[in-house]
């Protein structure tokens, strides 16, 4: 085994039984077309799902399937999986052929990717409860995040909206100022006993939360 894959099982804090296993997890199909780690990817893609899914739901057992699935959204989602393998200074073992090894990115979904890959590659070499082990050591800093809740304003004002009127806010697009490149965007919304309370944003959604946030606490919900 090279020194720099033993040094990468260092910062994995995992030794690898089978070493071949890491080396797949590693080889993306530019360098190899017919041994690489796209199989790999599959198995880790499931097993951080599974793993993520079990974990969410111990911390929140009465959370609505809803909320516990925008948590999941996030911490599974390519950017997560690419700061974490930023962590790992995963680029720096991957084995790319000759049209990636330059990119700046190194590509941001094949980093990604090969993070998966080497969940799926832990999983095979020590079965669940290393792949356990390992996710939730790497992904604990966002998992721990995750609790402060991640319902955005325009789906509380909506939920409480229908849950005491029936009725959904209004919001009313009214006005488009600034330049081309930097546009501001002017909503207004209400919901029956409100005032109409106007939000400004970079983009109508980005008006339309701005604009649900400051009635959620106007009306204290």
């Amino acid at each position: 085994m090279n020194k720099s894959l033993k040094e990468f099982e260092e910062i994995l804090e995992y030794s690898f039984k089978d070493k071949g296993l890491l080396n797949r997890a590693l080889t993306h199909k530019s360098y190899n077309n017919d041994k690489n780690n796209e199989k790999l990817e599959f198995l880790g893609d499931r097993v951080l799902g599974l793993v993520i899914s079990k974990k969410l739901l111990d911390i929140y057992p009465n959370e609505k399937e809803g909320i516990i699935d925008k948590k999941f959204a996030n911490l599974v989602n390519k950017k997560t999986c690419v700061n974490i393998a930023k962590k790992l200074n995963l680029r720096k073992y991957l084995y790319l052929g000759f049209s990636n090894k330059n990119l700046e990115r190194s590509n941001d979904k094949i980093v990604s990717d090969s993070l998966e890959a080497l969940v799926g590659a832990i999983h095979l070499d020590g079965g669940l409860r290393s792949s356990e082990k390992f996710i939730l050591k790497f992904w604990q800093a966002y998992i721990s995040r995750s609790v402060v809740t991640l319902i955005d304003s325009k789906t509380k004002l909506q939920e409480y909206s229908l849950k005491r009127f029936k009725k959904l806010p209004k919001y009313t697009f009214f006005k488009k100022s600034g330049p081309q490149h930097k546009p501001l965007f002017k909503t207004e919304v209400e919901i029956p006993e409100s005032k109409k309370i106007i939000g400004i944003g970079s983009s109508k959604k980005n008006a339309q939360q701005n604009a649900a946030a400051k009635l959620i606490k106007i009306l204290n919900i």
